[in-house]
């Protein structure tokens, strides 16, 4: 997500613009273009740079960038308030210019520049909280120290406007700088999935409905593939897993995403480690996939690695600040959102006859009943069995999406005018914040349910009804309408198996950007 906090001004924007350029590879047969499998493989390419090298770089010219406009900004508001016998400002210029590496050393402890490379999804929301820790650390540290020494005696509203237009100006600038990386072809990471099962192939759809990851699929490795789903036709087989250290360098592969096969164990293993010698990301799926939550915490007992599955049931205290955070958080946007809500209302009312606000049964929290707000945007009297018939065919792992490209039912003479144009931006869904206030819903959590879908539900995922609806949530921020329903649900329950505030917290930071995105929604 592309953070609202700030915006770099085109100056700083045009120089982070010059070093992506600047950091563009000149290797001969780098893939500008996406390439498929069988011309990797007859057209092996060398070496060349690749997204960590890149985006490594760029995060650290953006911090460089953020500090420097944040410390000067800071000293032209204080331009002649240093009180007597105060440091003069060409030293203060040194002090700082010498800490800066200081920065990224603590930056690079954090795991600041070193995650983009291992994750498809990383964005600067994700670390917003790693961001605001260091900065709030390293100013306090700065204050303690000056003031132990007796080197300078720091005023206190100086340090607190450097501290917010330091996080601001870090945090815009380096989602600034992603914005640009993504965009540099060296971005762009060659990927090959081992297994061709009916996991690997669901992994290697979710990567061609998701172009914004930047992973370029080559092709599927199996000694005995299924047969390939209609959408993944095209797609190539590569060889076999033994073939993979040839496939891997003579492809030029990033990232090797191993899957189930019918290959056993041991096999399995003896994979793994031959790929531990090449310079790949190797992402394992678990065999128990279904039952892990996008949170689930690494721990050891004597170096043997268990990921633990924490209940899903929510505490008293984070309940509490749940809900106090969804009060908060909704009288905000609805006194934010009103002149919105109250155009949108009036365009409602005078595109097509009927009812502002479209009102339905959803199921919340422990299967409650409650009623559902949200702006009307299909003509008076629409029937609903359409959807439910819809439902039931796209709840099959094998069911593809419609002509454009999304598990979404198109009903083009029954939606308004005005109703594609809130649907595409999501603004339909600005009533449910009453829903929020009233505490059917969360701001993050499960979509409210319909009572018709619980007859298309397998056992597990009424677990979903563990934690309250929301009006966002893993499975708007993470698929939308790109996935069939039954990974729908599974997303829902990944969310309530996962959920925390900071979880929450991350989705919310995400859902404004892709509110405006042209994407359908669910």
């Amino acid at each position: 997500m592309r953070s609202k906090t700030t915006t770099a001004p085109s100056a700083l924007q045009g120089s982070l613009q010059d070093i992506t350029s600047a950091l563009s590879p000149t290797t001969p047969g780098h893939p500008a273009e996406l390439t498929t499998g069988a011309e990797a493989l007859t057209h092996p390419a060398p070496r060349r740079v690749r997204r960590g090298w890149l985006v490594r770089r760029m995060l650290f010219a953006a911090d460089m960038v953020g500090l420097l406009v944040a410390f000067s900004t800071t000293e032209l508001i204080f331009l002649g308030d240093e009180p007597p016998g105060g440091t003069d400002l060409a030293f203060r210029w040194v002090v700082f210019l010498l800490l800066l590496p200081l920065w990224a050393v603590i930056a690079k402890l954090y795991g600041l520049y070193d995650r983009d490379e291992a994750r498809a999804t990383h964005t600067t929301a994700d670390e917003v909280v790693s961001v605001f820790h260091l900065i709030t650390v390293g100013l306090w540290l700065f204050f303690a120290t000056s003031w132990l020494v007796g080197l300078t005696h720091p005023n206190q509203a100086k340090l607190a406007t450097f501290w917010l237009l330091a996080l601001v100006c870090v945090a815009g600038l380096r989602s600034v700088a992603r914005g640009l990386a993504r965009r540099n072809p060296a971005y762009v990471q060659n990927a090959v999935i081992v297994g061709a099962g009916d996991v690997g192939q669901l992994i290697g759809r979710k990567l061609l409905h998701h172009p914004e990851y930047r992973i370029n699929l080559l092709g599927f490795v199996d000694a005995t593939p299924k047969e390939m789903r209609g959408d993944l036709e095209s797609t190539e087989l590569l060889g076999e897993p033994d073939e993979i250290g040839e496939i891997v360098r003579r492809a030029d592969v990033d990232r090797v995403i191993v899957a189930f096969s019918r290959d056993d164990h041991e096999e399995m293993l003896a994979l793994v480690r031959a790929l531990r010698k090449e310079d790949v990301q190797i992402d394992v799926v678990p065999r128990l996939f279904e039952a892990v939550g996008p949170g689930a915490p690494l721990h050891a007992i004597e170096g043997l690695p268990l990921l633990g599955l924490a209940p899903a049931r929510m505490s008293r205290s984070t309940r509490l600040l749940k809900r106090s955070l969804d009060l908060v958080g909704a009288l905000i946007l609805l006194a934010l959102c009103a002149p919105l809500m109250l155009l949108i209302a009036i365009l409602v009312r005078r595109d097509s006859p009927g009812g502002v606000f479209f009102r339905q049964p959803r199921l919340g929290m422990d299967m409650r009943e409650f009623t559902l707000f949200k702006f009307r945007t299909m003509r008076d009297g629409t029937d609903a069995a359409p959807h439910r018939e819809y439902l039931k065919q796209i709840m099959s792992a094998a069911a593809l999406p419609g002509k454009n490209n999304l598990y979404k039912l198109e009903r083009s003479d029954a939606v308004t005018r005005v109703g594609r144009w809130l649907r595409r931006t999501s603004l339909d869904e600005l009533p449910q914040l009453i829903n929020v206030l009233r505490g059917d819903m969360s701001l993050v959590g499960p979509r409210p349910a319909i009572a018709y879908e619980l007859e298309l539900y397998e056992p597990h995922h009424f677990e979903r009804f563990l934690v309250p609806a929301g009006l966002t949530g893993l499975w708007q921020v993470e698929a939308r309408a790109h996935s069939t329903f039954r990974e729908a649900l599974d997303l829902d329950v990944a969310y309530a198996r996962s959920a925390s505030l900071g979880l929450d917290l991350r989705l919310l930071l995400r859902t404004p950007g892709l509110m405006f995105r042209k994407k359908a929604t669910g």
